[in-house]
């Protein structure tokens, strides 16, 4: 692998994990510390980055780019409609493997589970159902969406409660699915994208003062 890939995947990491806050400064004599890299791997890898719009140009050096509430309305817009299809199209398509597969992914988040493991496991459950409507166009779509959402959803992890609501919103989802009840499959997986977003829209707002001091910029705060 080159050294500009392995630096964009530590980097890439590091702003979806929140070890680079939203809104922070980034020089290039910095990253050629922490990396061990030369200036032209590092601009590269910065350039990548900022075509995934999760950094930007800051004058002579770049940001991390804040989390945005505008874009998590969108994502949510946008992932309705998708993922309603492709849960309907998994009722018919998804083979029982397939979905005791998800509901083991799912049993292996416990109480006492790192928060870094039901993240993972939440994102992968909307990938992996996607995946299970057999087409490849919706797959590949929510998972560039639950990517774009992957900052905002360490919120949602963040506390026991949210935890144990979105696990049990995913296991109604799987019930559906696996009683071949696409309409209510359908219903269930739009009510859980709306109150997904709400939860991370009412997390972001009531904790702005909270994510200030941990120097966070999100925009459209109110």
């Amino acid at each position: 692998m080159s050294q500009m890939l392995q630096i964009h995947g530590q980097l890439r990491e590091m702003i979806l994990s929140l070890d680079l806050a939203p809104g922070e400064r980034l020089t290039e004599r910095w990253l050629e510390s922490r990396f061990s890299g030369s200036r032209t791997p590092i601009r590269a890898a910065l350039a990548r980055l900022e075509g995934e719009e999760l950094v930007r140009r800051d004058g002579r050096n770049w940001i991390v780019a804040p989390i945005d509430l505008g874009e998590l309305e969108a994502l949510a817009e946008f992932r309705e409609p998708l993922e309603t299809t492709g849960v309907r199209l998994a009722c018919s398509r998804a083979s029982e493997a397939d979905l005791a597969a998800i509901e083991e992914m799912l049993d292996a988040c416990q109480a006492g589970a790192p928060r870094e493991e039901w993240h993972r496991v939440g994102t992968e459950f909307h990938v992996e159902l996607a995946r299970l409507s057999g087409n490849p166009f919706i797959a590949k779509a929510i998972g560039g969406a639950m990517t774009r959402l992957s900052r905002a959803r360490w919120l949602e992890v963040w506390t026991e409660p949210s935890r144990e609501q979105a696990w049990a919103e995913h296991r109604r989802i799987l019930a559906f699915i696996r009683r071949n009840e696409p309409d209510e499959a359908a219903r269930e997986v739009a009510a859980h994208i709306r109150e997904t977003r709400n939860r991370l829209l009412r997390s972001l707002n009531d904790d702005r003062r909270g994510l200030r001091a941990r120097g966070f910029a999100v925009l459209g705060v109110r």
